[in-house]
């Protein structure tokens, strides 16, 4: 099995290339060719494809497509903040590119099987305010630019499925922690600020309040969830595979909840640490997350981190000296 990361240079992007050169394989198919593309790319094995460029260029598109990938998670990305800083860009990243990897990953001898795409997508999609709880039938309706182009992705991989052209499937990512210190273009780049700050013993300032609810997910737990969409059965989920839409199931906690958490495993007094400064804007789109019934994605064989300690554990390993 060929199989291609785009993004493969991003937080998620390295962490799923690391977990996919330890096991090797997806599902029980043996991973013979591994290609990583990004604009930029770290060092890498020599036995690793390197594609380095903008996935919007023509030369990238066309090692895309002499490579043949038979399984691709598409990462790259333009971030949510500065997507809405700039809509130009993310039109022609994150829709118009994305739109034609599609197109090259489609386009395949007739002989051969419909490449698997595994696109992460985002809870953005869903918009704000959102209702109590979220359900596989709530709609989308994005509030951010970031949402918008995200959603119009995940309906036309759909529709290539439909068509037999690709067997998409769309993961609707949470706040994944925790991102480096450095900026990202994330308006929820607080939230990895948070657990970095405190596993530190120092002072953060939070643009919510401390019963600011939010989805979260470590980038470990996220990576086995790509990994695992690749080879799951869609169709298990009798109700919505048709749509190849699933929201990851989430641990919903609160700021409070992992400032005690993280009290608790890096002995500091976080309560003290911790400056509550909410933006109204801020808060009402990483602040207010209900309840999320993921029972379809669990039905499917997707996770969670389980608990708190296991997420802030998980999410600082990478950090560890």
């Amino acid at each position: 099995m060929k199989v291609l990361v785009t993004g493969a240079g991003g937080f998620i992007g390295a962490t799923l290339m690391q977990l996919l050169q330890q096991v090797g394989q997806a599902g029980a198919q043996r991973i013979t060719q591994l290609a990583a593309m990004d604009r930029h790319l770290p060092p890498t094995s020599a036995d690793i494809v390197r594609i380095e460029g903008e996935l919007q260029d023509a030369a990238v598109l066309e090692r895309i497509s002499r490579f043949g990938a038979d399984l691709c998670f598409h990462l790259a990305a333009v971030p949510g903040g500065a997507a809405e800083a700039d809509p130009a860009l993310s039109r022609r990243v994150n829709l118009d590119a994305t739109l034609d990897l599609f197109e090259v990953l489609a386009a395949r001898p007739a002989a051969g099987a419909a490449p698997v795409v595994v696109y992460a997508s985002t809870i953005a999609v869903y918009g704000t305010p959102l209702p109590d709880p979220v359900t596989p039938s709530t709609p989308a309706q994005p509030a951010l630019v970031y949402g918008a182009h995200k959603r119009a992705c995940e309906i036309l991989l759909a529709d290539a499925t439909r068509r037999g052209q690709l067997d998409g499937r769309s993961l609707r990512l949470p706040g994944i922690v925790a991102r480096p210190r450095a900026a990202s273009g994330l308006v929820s780049a607080f939230m990895s600020e948070l657990l970095h700050a405190l596993a530190a013993g120092a002072p953060v300032t939070l643009p919510v309040g401390p019963q600011a609810t939010a989805w979260w997910m470590s980038a470990q737990c996220c990576a086995g969830n790509l990994l695992h969409a690749a080879t799951m059965d869609p169709t298990l989920d009798t109700e919505g595979h048709r749509e190849r839409c699933w929201a990851l199931p989430v641990l919903r906690l609160s700021m409070g909840e992992l400032v005690d958490t993280l009290s608790t495993l890096y002995g500091v007094d976080g309560h003290a640490l911790v400056r509550y400064a909410p933006q109204e804007g801020v808060e009402a789109i990483f602040g207010r997350y209900p309840v999320l019934d993921d029972c379809r994605a669990r039905q499917l064989g997707l996770k969670d981190d389980g608990d708190a300690r296991t997420l802030v554990r998980r999410a600082l390993a990478p950090y560890a000296l």
